[in-house]
């Protein structure tokens, strides 16, 4: 007798289901919410038969349901799950209680509607990303199935937030691996052509359509106030790959006498030196690639009190870790190179493939090549808008580590 065809085997609401092949369901019993393609009993309920952003039943070889899922065949990572409860299945209701409870949580953290709303798997949604910016929404979409679920995304945000416009910036190097176009386009309202986020109290535009990621990194809110704290009146600040000059504006409004910052983009360094002004401080702009400027700086005599790397992420994939980790360690050597007497280095790393342990050894081996004595004081990850789901390490990447430098002694 031949085994039920996929079309066939569904449940009484008509839903397909994908089965797993014997014992694969312990990851997702812990907590996790991704099905691998050679996990499916492709036998029994082939992959083949699905479509990019069909939505199914992942079940047990036993036929034990363990969530409701939707579906990318062509994906290494062929189903995310996003609800476990058999009578909520994938919907409007589910987008918008999971979209109700991350707004509670952001309303919790911030003053301001500045914040991001929505972080993928950690807010039971993968493969969406939100951000606030007041009357403005930013969004990315990573898969082929929250693609499929875009519209009912929309709706319930409208009916959530009521915002002046929702724009899309679909232009991520991850949506190639869910065979999907890159494209940004907006999904209703006026969206302008710049973004404005509030941190401490303190407001930064960005560019939106020609800007990085979704305009702002709201990930680095918290290290940015902690950098607070170990501020001096008449420090020296050197805010390395500084994107829109969050660091250093925050810095000179901490009581910093001077702050440079340094990115490749002109762009991004003309509204470096906007929200400075607009915060009623001044900086410096070097536009230059971070490793040369920063050897230009050293050989021209230049020094700083603090220096605050922040650079985009080195290790894009597990094979590019011995390359990334040289260069993480090229970077703080030639940042220590930088810091006269005692002061401190911040050095952060957004790479999920560079473990924490492995950035301090950077940081370690860099200090040794320069012959300076390094203290961590403080270690920070993304701030609490950006939660990390306890089954799925991958929900947390980025480090920052602060260091009290000095010069070796005996």
């Amino acid at each position: 007798m031949t085994s039920p065809s996929p079309s066939s085997r569904a449940d009484s609401g008509g839903v397909r289901e994908l089965r797993l092949k014997r014992g694969e369901e312990r990851r997702l019993a812990s907590g996790h919410l991704w099905v691998f393609s050679n996990e499916i009993d492709s036998d029994a309920t082939p992959l083949a038969a699905f479509a990019p952003g069909d939505l199914a039943q992942i079940k047990s070889q036993r036929g034990q349901f363990l969530g409701h899922a939707y579906v990318n065949p062509h994906a290494l990572i062929c189903a995310r799950i996003l609800s476990r409860n058999p009578a909520l299945p994938i919907g409007r209701e589910l987008i918008q209680a999971r979209l109700r409870a991350a707004l509670a949580l952001r309303e919790r953290l911030h003053r301001d509607p500045c914040y991001r709303l929505v972080f993928g798997e950690s807010d039971g949604l993968p493969g969406l990303v939100l951000d606030r910016y007041g009357d403005v929404l930013v969004g990315q979409i990573a898969t082929a199935g929250m693609e499929a679920l875009k519209d009912t995304v929309v709706e319930a945000v409208r009916e959530l937030l009521s915002p002046a416009g929702l724009y899309w910036k679909n232009d991520s190097a991850a949506r190639q691996l869910e065979q999907l176009p890159q494209l940004a386009q907006t999904a209703f309202g006026e969206i302008p052509e710049e973004i404005t986020a509030i941190e401490a109290g303190l407001r930064f535009t960005a560019p939106l359509a020609h800007g990085q990621k979704t305009g702002w990194f709201y990930d680095q809110t918290h290290n940015r106030a902690r950098l607070t704290r170990y501020l001096w009146p008449g420090a020296r600040v050197l805010d390395v790959c500084s994107y829109a000059g969050a660091w250093a504006v925050t810095a000179l409004k901490s009581g910093a006498a001077a702050a440079s910052c340094v990115d490749s983009s002109q762009t991004a360094l003309d509204f470096a030196r906007r929200n400075a002004q607009a915060n009623g401080v001044a900086l410096e702009t070097i536009r230059a690639d971070a490793f040369e400027a920063m050897k230009t700086l050293h050989e021209r005599g230049e020094r700083f009190d603090v220096v605050v790397l922040d650079p985009p992420a080195f290790i894009k994939r597990k094979k590019d870790v011995p390359q990334g980790q040289a260069a993480y360690r090229k970077l703080n050597q030639l940042a220590l190179g930088l810091i006269e007497g005692e002061g401190l280095l911040v050095s952060c790393s957004c790479s999920y493939h560079l473990a924490a342990e492995e950035l301090v050894a950077a940081i370690q081996t860099a200090a040794r090549h320069t012959g300076r004595f390094v203290q961590i004081l403080e270690s920070g990850g993304q701030s609490p808008d950006h939660p990390v789901h306890p089954a799925i390490p991958e929900t947390r990447y980025l480090k920052a580590f602060f260091c009290r430098v000095t010069r070796e002694v005996g």
